[in-house]
Order: structure tokens, then sequence, then C-alpha cells
């Protein structure tokens, strides 16, 4: 049987207690205009969480995560051994990188426990290197570790100083289109929570030497308030915008393409096609602690030419996939959109609007954010 439901009466008294006051009826109009720019624009900070966060695992653990024989010195890409971490247990992959693309399969797998393994097959090796050994097959981790004070470097096809004389002959690509007007403006004037880490500015990017000559960021005006947007509601979360690189000059483009040797290419732009990074449209950047300012941990590092660096990699501690997938929902709900090989890359969506420039560092101002050419 259904029970019935009270029924609360409201004397005549009371109802005149409720009538509502119009005149006020412009300052709530008001405070819902101020409000409702957050749900237009997108998710509120609370939805933007990719689920319950996940907790960290032992530090003890952490520098064994990761990829164990790539690249192969002397093996197939199909062999090579993924040390990961989901729900707290160590997993083992096997990635397979076949003619219909890369796949993973999921092998052994056991309860993290302890501060540090002792078994499973992980060990130091005489050279001092971690190694995962699987019968008589020995394999060394050669991905770096998060906190690793040096960048993954590549061999320059050729000396940087050659190319970049080279690039600076150059001209960018002939554009017919009718473009918006350039309006790029200085990132670190918006928010004093964005943050920069400016590699291409040091000898700790992927050529081991410096190629910008200022450590500065500039986006065209568009992306770089939808940016400030997405920064706002990762704030309440407790975490602030690290960016390593926003507009590139065009000839600096060149120098990358022309430095890297072919298996790298999927990880640089083609000059004769242009970069969203030329456009001020594109940014690379990360999480760092509000609290501690410190970088937040991901699946891989910065501008790595490995797998680790696709969005979707599986790899890594279900904290670091939490994180990285948390950048993500907070950038694509502002126009921005991951790129495919690159968790830390995202381009806005009105990248095409804007015209490839070459506008070096060294030439632009910044008055109240706006930057011009000299």
């Amino acid at each position: 049987m259904l029970r019935s439901k009270s029924v609360k009466v409201i004397s005549e008294s009371a109802k005149s207690k409720l009538n509502f006051p119009f005149q006020l009826l412009p300052l709530l109009l008001a405070a819902l205009l101020l409000w409702a720019p957050g749900i237009i624009h997108g998710q509120s900070s609370a939805s933007l969480t990719p689920g319950p966060k996940p907790p960290d695992i032992a530090a003890g653990w952490k520098p064994w995560i990761g990829e164990y024989g790539w690249p192969p010195p002397s093996m197939p890409m199909s062999e090579v051994e993924v040390v990961s971490e989901k729900d707290g247990y160590i997993v083992w992959l096997k990635r397979d990188d076949g003619s219909d693309g890369i796949r993973y399969q999921v092998g052994d797998k056991f309860p993290v426990r302890g501060s540090s393994p002792s078994v499973h097959g992980l060990r130091v090796g005489r050279s001092g290197q971690r190694e995962l050994v699987e019968g008589d097959v020995v394999t060394v981790k050669s991905t770096p570790d998060f906190d690793a004070r040096a960048q993954v470097l590549i061999k320059p096809v050729r000396p940087v100083a050659e190319l970049r004389a080279d690039a600076l002959a150059a001209s960018p690509p002939h554009e017919d289109s009718t473009f918006r007007k350039p309006e790029l403006v200085e990132l670190a004037t918006l928010d004093p929570a964005i943050h920069l880490d400016i590699r291409y500015a040091t000898t700790n990017d992927f050529l081991g030497t410096p190629v910008y000559t200022q450590a500065r960021a500039f986006m065209q005006r568009p992306a770089a308030e939808a940016l400030v947007r997405a920064l706002h509601k990762l704030q309440p979360l407790g975490y602030g915008l690290l960016i390593h690189d926003a507009y590139r000059p065009w000839y600096v483009t060149k120098i990358f393409w022309d430095a890297t040797p072919p298996e790298g290419k999927i990880f640089v732009a083609d000059p004769s096609q242009g970069s969203r990074h030329n456009r001020g449209c594109a940014v690379d950047l990360t999480l760092y602690d509000l609290a501690t300012g410190k970088p937040i941990e991901m699946p891989g590092t910065y501008d790595e030419m490995s797998p680790r660096s696709f969005p979707d990699y599986p790899g890594g501690t279900s904290l670091q996939r939490w994180h990285r997938d948390l950048l993500r929902r907070a950038m694509e709900s502002e126009g921005f959109t991951v790129y495919e090989h690159e968790w830390w890359h995202f381009d806005y969506k009105d990248w095409h609007e804007y015209p490839i420039l070459n506008i070096k560092f060294e030439d632009l101002h910044s008055g109240q954010g706006l930057a011009s050419a000299q």
C-alpha cells in the first residue's frame, strides 16, 4: 500500500511573507548573467574530474614504472614491456606495434605491497640501471623518471647552428586565404597562476641547446582568454597551468623539422604546412600543484618521443593518467583539442583563422598583455 504524503498547509499570514520582492529582479538578473558564462562555456570545476581521484603509489615504486626495451637496440617493438599501475596493482603490458596500430596486451599483475619491489623480475643491474628479467631475457628501463633533470634528447641530423642559419634565411609558405588580424597576448600577464617553463629557451629541450632567444609565451587573444577560463576551472581543484610553449615563430618550426630524424617526425610539424603554434593558437602545457608549485606527474615527460606521449597511453600510474585526463577535460571544455600524439599539446578551435607568423620574440613588446611587432 502506498503511504500518503503529509501536506504542509501555509497560512495566509505566511503566504504574505512569500511575496516576491520584484524590486530585486534587476539585481538577480545581473547576477544570473555573471554566473551563466560558466555554464555556457563548459563544465564546472567539479564535473571536470575524470572519476574519483585515485591514491598515489609509494615513492619507492615510481622509478620502476616505465618502458623496458624502448627504443629497442636489437629487438622489435613488439617485445617492449611496460610496467604500469592500475587500481593498486602493478600491471605488465606488452606492446605490439603492428600494421594496424599499437596494441597493448595485459600480462602479469600483482598488488602493490611495501615501499619498493624486491621480486617479480625487477632488479637493479650491475650498471646501476633498472632491469626487467623474464627467464633469460633482460631488458633495461629506457624511459626517464618523471623528475629526471635532463630532457629526452635526439641527435640532430645536422648541427643546430647550421639549421638556424638556414631557417632564418628561409620564408614561410605563401597563404592566399583571408585571415583575422593577429592579436598576440603575453600569457604571463593574464593571471599569476599561469607559470612558465619555456624549455626551448634552455638546454633542457629535445635538441639539448636553446632555440628561443627569450623565455616568453604568447597566444592569440581569444585562445588566451579561453586558456584563462580553463585555468579558473582548475584552480578550485588545486591546480595551476604550467606553460612550456605557445606561439612559435615559423623559423623555429623549420629548425625542429630539419633536425629530427624520420622516425621522430610525427612529433614535429612540417614547415611547408606551418604549425598551429606558428598561428598563435596552440599551447604546450601541464598542471602544477597550487600549494607547492611543483609540476604534476604525468604518464610521460614533456617532448618525449615515445608512445608514452600519446593521450590514450595506458601505462603510468592511475594518478598520473587521472591528472592527464583532467588537463584534457579542462582544455576541451574551453574549445581546445588535444593533439593525437602529445598529451601536452592543445590546439584552439579557431586556429585556421590566423596566418602563419614568423616574428621573433625579441621583436615583440608587450603592453597590458598585448604583444605587437616593434
